[in-house]
C-alpha cells in the first residue's frame, strides 16, 4: 500500500479503523478550539495580551486547516469512485464538492491572521466562524447519520411538515378573524398572526401575543394540543429512523467482521444473516483482560484481528485471528477455567449465552463445529486453557 493510500485511509470519514477514528476525534477537537477562541476573541473585556494569544492560536488552527486541505487534495485520487478517473480530474471533483469548498473557505482566516495584525486576524476569523461550524459538521459522524435518517424518512417527514403547515396557517387565519379588532398590532393580518401561531404550535409560549377573547383562548388551547401531537409524531419518526439506520449500519459492520473469520466461511448467507444479528463487536487495547479465571461464563468470543494469550497455571497458548475462545464455559455451564489477555489491540465478536443456545436450535451445524473444537481442546492439556 502506498503512502498516499495510507493517508487516505487515515483521513477517510467512513473508515472504522482505530487510527482513523482517533484522527477524526483530533480534527473535531482542533475545530472546537478554533470556534471557542474566535468566540472568546469577540469579548470587549478581553485584555490585549489575551486577545493576541487567542488570535495567534486561531491562526494556527486555520494553518492546520490549510495543511489538511492540501493533504486531502493530494489523496483525492485514492477515493473508490476515482478509480477510473485521472488524478487531476479526481482532485478537481473533490475541490468542487461541498466538503472541498467548505474546507477551502475554512482556511481563509489564515490569510487574515498572516496580515500582521492580530486584531484583524481575530475579527476576520469571526466572519468565518460559521464556516468552521460547517466544517465541524463534515467531520462529526453523527451529522452524517442525521442526513441519512432525513433522506430515508423524507416521505414521512414531508407528511408531518405538511400537517404542521396546515395547522399553522389555519390557526393564524382563525386567530386573525377572532382577535384582529381587539389586538390589531398582533393579529391585524394573517402574516402577523403567524408569529403567534408558530410560538403556540411549538408550545414555546413567549407571551408577547396572547388571545384575549374566549374563542381566541379556546383556539390557543387547541393549537397547543395539536402542536404536542405534531411534535410527538415528528419525534417518533426520527427516533424510529435513527434506530433503523443504526441497526443497518451495525449489521453491515458486523457482517464485514464476520467475513474475516474463517470459521464462518462455509456457512450460507441465510445462516450468516442469523448469526450477524446476534453478534456484537468489541475492541480491546493491548494488555486488556478479556476473560478472568473463575468468573461466570456468559459469552464466547471470535477473534477478528489481533492476538490473545490464554493462560492456566503453567500452560499458555496464543490464539490468532479467526480463532475463538470462551466456548467451554457455555457448553459446560461452569466458571471460566483460564485467563485471556490481549497481546495486541484486538477486535472480537461476542456471542452471549442466550444467543448461543438460540443458534443451537437454528444452526445446529455451526454449534456442532464449536462443540467438536471444544472436544478436541479437552483432549489436549494445553488447549484446555481456552476456557
Amino acid at each position: 500500500m502506498t503512502v498516499r493510500a495510507k493517508i487516505y485511509r487515515l483521513l477517510d470519514s467512513e473508515s472504522l479503523e482505530s487510527a482513523s477514528q482517533r484522527m477524526r476525534g483530533l480534527e473535531v477537537v482542533i475545530n472546537l478550539i478554533g470556534i471557542v477562541l474566535v468566540s472568546v476573541g469577540t469579548l470587549e473585556a478581553l485584555s490585549p495580551n489575551a486577545r493576541a494569544i487567542a488570535a495567534f492560536i486561531t491562526g494556527v488552527v486555520a494553518f492546520l486547516f490549510f495543511v489538511e486541505y492540501l493533504t486531502r487534495l493530494w489523496v483525492a485520487p485514492e477515493a473508490p469512485h476515482s478509480a477510473t478517473a485521472t488524478s487531476t480530474n479526481s482532485r478537481i471533483r473533490w475541490a468542487f464538492s461541498i466538503g472541498g469548498i467548505i474546507d477551502l473557505l475554512a482556511i481563509i482566516p489564515a490569510l487574515a491572521a498572516a496580515s500582521g495584525s492580530a486584531r484583524l486576524g481575530a475579527e476576520s476569523a469571526s466572519v468565518f466562524v460559521l464556516l468552521w461550524v460547517l466544517k465541524l459538521a463534515t467531520r462529526v459522524a453523527g451529522v452524517k447519520l442525521i442526513g441519512r435518517v432525513i433522506r430515508n424518512e423524507r416521505s414521512s417527514l414531508a407528511a408531518v411538515a405538511a400537517l404542521f403547515l396546515i395547522v399553522l396557517f389555519s390557526a393564524a387565519t382563525i386567530a386573525h378573524w377572532l382577535e384582529a379588532e381587539s389586538q390589531p398590532q398582533h393579529f391585524g393580518s394573517i402574516p402577523t398572526s403567524l408569529w403567534w401561531a408558530v410560538v403556540t404550535l411549538t408550545t414555546t409560549g413567549y407571551g408577547d401575543a396572547v388571545p384575549v377573547s374566549a374563542l381566541g383562548r379556546m383556539l390557543g388551547g387547541l393549537v397547543m394540543l395539536c402542536g404536542i401531537s405534531v411534535l410527538a409524531l415528528l419525534s417518533g419518526i426520527l427516533a424510529n429512523g435513527f434506530a433503523e439506520e443504526l441497526r443497518r449500519r451495525e449489521f453491515v459492520r458486523i457482517w464485514d467482521l464476520v467475513a474475516r473469520v474463517p470459521f464462518f466461511s462455509d456457512v450460507g448467507a441465510i445462516a450468516i444473516a442469523d448469526i450477524v444479528s446476534r453478534l456484537r463487536s468489541r475492541s480491546f487495547p493491548a494488555g486488556a483482560t478479556v476473560i478472568r479465571e473463575g468468573e461466570t461464563g456468559d459469552s464466547m468470543f471470535f477473534l477478528v484481528n489481533g492476538t490473545v494469550m490464554v493462560r492456566r497455571g503453567l500452560f499458555s497458548k496464543l490464539l490468532y485471528e479467526g480463532q475463538f475462545f470462551g466456548e467451554m464455559a457455555l457448553l459446560d455451564r461452569k466458571p471460566r477455567t483460564a485467563d485471556v489477555t490481549t497481546q495486541t489491540p484486538c477486535t472480537v465478536l461476542v456471542l452471549n449465552v442466550a444467543d448461543f443456545y438460540h443458534l443451537a436450535g437454528q444452526q445446529p451445524g455451526l454449534v456442532s463445529a464449536i462443540e467438536a473444537e471444544a472436544k478436541r481442546r479437552r483432549m489436549t492439556s494445553v488447549d484446555t486453557t481456552t476456557c
